[in-house]
């Protein structure tokens, strides 16, 4: 039984790129240690690796760190090309993760320790985190492109690399209105990237633009408030 389990998932996961963690055999594989390891020697007998989170809401296969050079290359040939994106392809992957899982898995950590605070049930740390449009909020192309388009190459360019991120698995896109696809989360090691845009470069360009948004937001509170004072007079 176990190994008609392994080799339908192990098949699944080639053939789909993602499977929801709610999928019976997901869970099977990060709740059961036997057959989790399992799954890994088989996976690792082919250069692979189970990409798996508690913050997302899919798992995935990708190579094993030591096959990186071996399948995509030598030098830097595979550095930005391993997923056929080229060098502002990879900076627009880097904002969208920085603007759309930064926030989530600041409100998915906050809810988790505001759980704690309040829970009296010996099994409240078993809970699953909260996942999906609850925690993950999703941004404007348009906002997106007046912040960072004309340094990503400008409207053709930029177009064209959205495309491949929604194709990749990246985003969603209904509507000009970009969503977490079930790539982001999975594929960029968030120990190793949220330092450094948190801290970098980039934490100075974000935090510019949190403060314009505040800046509007005080600027049009006064005439909330007068609005509402005409109100209760009259």
């Amino acid at each position: 039984m176990m190994e008609q389990s392994l080799t339908v998932l192990v098949s699944r996961l080639l053939a789909h790129r993602v499977i929801p963690r709610s999928d019976a055999l997901a869970r099977r594989a990060l709740l059961d240690d036997a057959f989790r390891a399992e799954l890994d020697q088989r996976l690792a007998a082919v250069g692979l690796r189970l990409v798996e989170n508690p913050y997302a809401e899919h798992i995935a296969v990708a190579l094993l760190p030591a096959m990186t050079e071996p399948v995509f290359g030598s030098g830097e040939a595979w550095l930005n090309n391993n997923l056929g994106l080229p060098r502002d392809g990879v900076a627009l992957l880097v904002i969208v993760w920085a603007l759309i899982i930064l926030p989530k898995r600041e409100r998915q950590i906050s809810r988790v320790e505001a759980g704690r605070e309040g829970q009296h049930d010996m099994f409240g740390a078993q809970k699953p985190l909260e996942t999906g449009d609850t925690v993950s909020v999703g941004i404007s192309e348009d906002a997106l492109y007046a912040d960072f388009g004309k340094q990503l190459g400008g409207r053709t360019r930029f177009a064209a690399n959205l495309g491949r991120l929604v194709n990749l698995g990246f985003l969603n896109r209904r509507n000009k209105w970009l969503e977490e696809g079930p790539m982001l989360d999975l594929m960029i090691d968030y120990a190793a990237l949220a330092p450094r845009i948190i801290e970098g470069a980039l934490a100075d360009v974000l935090g510019r633009r949190q403060a314009l948004l505040q800046e509007a937001a005080a600027a049009t509170a006064p005439a909330v408030e007068t609005d509402n004072s005409q109100v209760e007079n009259a």
